[in-house]
């Protein structure tokens, strides 16, 4: 069977037996830094191949088919062409923050992997406090960004990270409910205790209608964090040509426009986890047999396929729904996901304390 769990095991003890363990652990933080890199390269080209695809087939046209077969080189061209362009920087600018500002975005989504467990016992980090960590370092990634729109010296960079504030700001507050329905059922904020949680059934079965409501909730949410359609007024290029990183080019203009794909990543991750079990294979009741043959399937293969599943469903909310207006965005927070997260909320604190859920 393969497992990922062996493969660090034996990279960790031959460490330890070559080197010191100073050096050791120096080493692995080299190793865990170039994988953590390539990930980011590699779903960049991935998810934007994937996104061109979908919305290919839902618009009943054939997307990139021209480099590679059946267009599957066609991102990495789109990225040599980035590579080779010149980076420039407006005059006015505020040149250290407008430079400083791609490398913050794409440092914070690299600091929110840290915790999450991509199959049974490979995580790079296991936290106690892992989903506060994830909620706290992702909510930082507001301040690259608005700190690109005001350094850039341009109305429209400026207004695009306003509003791009304004919603990440008032949608953590839904999203940040939603877990903590899963909180408050597992009793931990150890992201190995919530999969360890749902071994007997995934908390979206188990957890009755409380759960489902917070589900959906955190699709919304997450999916308005991202700036992704129908809620990208950050980006509306009808309004604003790209919002706050219209000035940018080149490989600065490629981290921003990596750091969005590899956050899609990242809130489909934190949602494999608290509600469809993260690794875990699906598991139904005493069916014993059933659910050994489920457990013959990786658990790798198991959250990659959660997870692209729900990049999915948030690609299909681009190409399905118009985009919203900024004071439909702010209503529908703050009049309706709110509202209805806080009474969830405590409704699923009442099934927690009474024992009624699975």
């Amino acid at each position: 069977m393969f497992s990922l769990e062996s493969i660090t095991n034996s990279i960790q003890t031959w460490l330890n037996n070559t080197f010191n363990p100073t050096i050791a652990l120096l080493f692995e933080c080299v190793i865990v830094g170039v994988l953590v890199i390539s990930l980011f390269a590699v779903l960049g080209l991935v998810l934007v191949l994937m996104e061109r695809k979908v919305s290919a087939y839902m618009q009943i046209r054939l997307g990139p088919n021209r480099v590679g077969p059946g267009g599957s080189l066609q991102t990495v061209a789109d990225t040599l062409k980035l590579v080779v362009k010149e980076g420039l920087t407006p005059d006015g600018a505020d040149k250290f923050l407008f430079n400083l500002a791609p490398f913050l975005v794409i440092i914070i989504s690299m600091l929110v992997l840290a915790p999450i467990p991509f199959a049974k016992n490979f995580q790079i980090l296991d936290i106690n406090i892992g989903v506060l960590y994830v909620s706290a370092v992702s909510s930082v990634s507001v301040i690259g960004i608005l700190m690109a729109g005001w350094a850039s010296n341009n109305k429209y960079s400026l207004l695009g990270a306003m509003r791009s504030g304004a919603q990440i700001v008032s949608y953590e507050l839904s999203a940040g409910l939603a877990v903590l329905s899963i909180v408050v059922l597992t009793g931990s904020l150890q992201l190995s205790d919530i999969i360890a949680s749902q071994q007997n059934g995934w908390w979206i079965f188990k957890g009755h209608i409380p759960v489902i409501i917070s589900f959906v909730i955190f699709i919304i949410a997450v999916t308005a964090e991202t700036n992704r359609a129908p809620f990208d007024l950050a980006e509306a290029e009808s309004e604003l040509t790209a919002g706050f990183h219209t000035e940018y080019s080149g490989m600065k203009f490629a981290l921003f426009f990596l750091a969005e794909y590899v956050n899609i990543f990242i809130v489909c991750s934190i949602g494999a986890i608290l509600f469809l079990g993260g690794w875990m294979p699906l598991h139904i009741g005493n069916w014993n047999g059933f659910n050994h043959v489920m457990d013959y399937i990786p658990s790798s293969v198991w959250f990659i396929g959660k997870v692209f599943f729900l990049i999915f469903v948030i690609m299909w909310f681009r190409w399905t729904f118009p985009r919203l207006r900024i004071d439909q965005l702010l209503n529908l927070e703050w009049k309706y996901l709110l509202p209805i997260s806080m009474l969830n909320l405590l409704l699923t604190t009442l099934i927690t304390i009474m024992g009624w859920h699975f």
